[in-house]
C-alpha cells in the first residue's frame, strides 16, 4: 500500500510539472501562431487523442457538455492571453483564487477565512497594484482565467455522472477547440498548417491536457482528495520554475513571497478544509 502510495504521489508530481512545461513552451510559438491560434491547436489534437480514447456518442444532456466545453475553452483561451502578458509564475498563482475558492465557498469556520485571505495578500503581492509592473490586462485575463477555472470544477461533477468515462470531456473539448478557431484563424493564419509549428502544439496538447488527465485519474484511485490537493497547490511554484527554465523569467523577492502565500492557503485549506470539494476533477490547464 505505501508503494502504491508513493507511485500515486509521484504520478500526480509528474501531472503538476507536465502542463506548466506544456505552457511554457506554448509561450514559445506565440510569436507565429498567437495565444488563440496555440491554444486552439492544442485544444484540437487533444479532441482528437480523447475522441481516438473513448470515441463518444452524440447523445444524453449535449447542452451540459456544451457548456463544459465554452468554460474549458475560454479556461485555455484567457489564460494563454494572459501568460503572453504577463509571467507564468504570476498568471498561474492568480488564476488558482479560483478552484481554493470553490474548495472553501460555503464555509462557515474562520480558518477557511484565513486560507482566503492568505491567498488575497498573496496575489496583491503580486499584482502589486502602486506599483504598475504588470499588464493590467493581463491580470484581468488571469482573473478571468480563475472564474472559468471555478465553472469548469462544478461542471466536470455534472458532465461526469451524465456521461460515460472521458466521453463527456471528449465533447466538450470539441466545443472549446471550435470556440477557439475563428480568433486562432485571425491570429495565426496560414502558420496553423506548419508542420513543424503542428508537432510542436502536439506536444504542447500532450504536456498540458493528456498526460496529466490521465495520470491524474490513476492517481486519484490511491490518494485521498486532501492529498490530491496539497500536491496540486505546488502549481504556482512549479510554474516559476518552469517559467525561469524554459522562458528565463525571473522574479522577484516580492513575488515569490507572494507566490509562497497562495501556495500554503490552497494547501492549507486542501488538506485541513472541513471538507473536500467533490468536485474537483483533474483540470486540463
Amino acid at each position: 500500500m505505501n508503494r502504491e502510495r508513493g507511485v500515486a504521489v509521484g504520478l500526480v508530481v509528474i501531472a503538476a510539472v507536465s502542463p506548466q512545461i506544456g505552457a511554457a513552451f506554448a509561450v514559445t510559438l506565440f510569436g507565429e501562431l498567437g495565444p488563440a491560434g496555440t491554444v486552439f491547436l492544442r485544444l484540437a489534437f487533444a479532441t482528437v487523442v480523447l475522441w481516438a480514447i473513448w470515441r463518444p456518442r452524440l447523445t444524453g444532456d449535449l447542452r451540459l457538455a456544451a457548456a463544459f466545453g465554452v468554460a474549458l475553452g475560454l479556461m485555455n483561451w484567457s489564460f494563454y492571453e494572459s501568460i503572453a502578458r504577463i509571467p507564468l509564475a504570476v498568471a498561474v498563482t492568480i488564476e488558482f483564487a479560483g478552484p481554493l475558492l470553490v474548495a472553501v465557498i460555503g464555509s462557515r469556520r474562520l480558518l477557511d477565512v484565513v486560507w482566503v485571505a492568505l491567498a488575497a495578500a498573496g496575489i496583491v503581492l503580486l499584482v502589486d497594484p502602486g506599483g504598475g509592473s504588470l499588464d493590467p490586462v493581463g491580470v484581468a485575463l488571469a482573473v478571468l482565467a480563475g472564474g472559468c477555472w471555478m465553472a469548469y470544477i462544478y461542471l466536470s461533477k455534472r458532465v461526469g455522472a451524465a456521461f460515460p468515462g472521458g466521453s463527456g470531456l471528449a465533447i466538450a473539448m470539441a466545443v472549446g477547440a471550435l470556440l477557439v478557431l475563428p480568433a486562432g484563424l485571425v491570429q495565426a493564419g496560414g502558420a496553423l498548417g506548419h508542420p513543424d509549428k503542428l508537432g510542436a502544439a502536439f506536444l504542447v496538447a500532450l504536456a498540458s491536457s493528456v498526460l496529466p488527465y490521465s495520470l491524474e485519474l490513476v492517481a486519484l484511485r490511491r490518494l485521498t482528495e486532501a492529498v490530491f490537493g496539497v500536491l496540486m497547490s505546488l502549481d504556482p511554484a512549479v510554474a516559476a520554475l518552469a517559467g525561469f527554465v524554459v522562458l528565463d523569467q525571473d522574479l522577484a523577492a516580492r513575488d515569490l513571497v507572494g507566490i509562497a502565500m497562495v501556495v500554503a492557503a490552497s494547501a492549507g485549506a486542501a488538506a485541513l478544509g472541513h471538507r473536500t470539494a467533490p468536485e474537483a476533477e483533474p483540470v486540463p490547464i
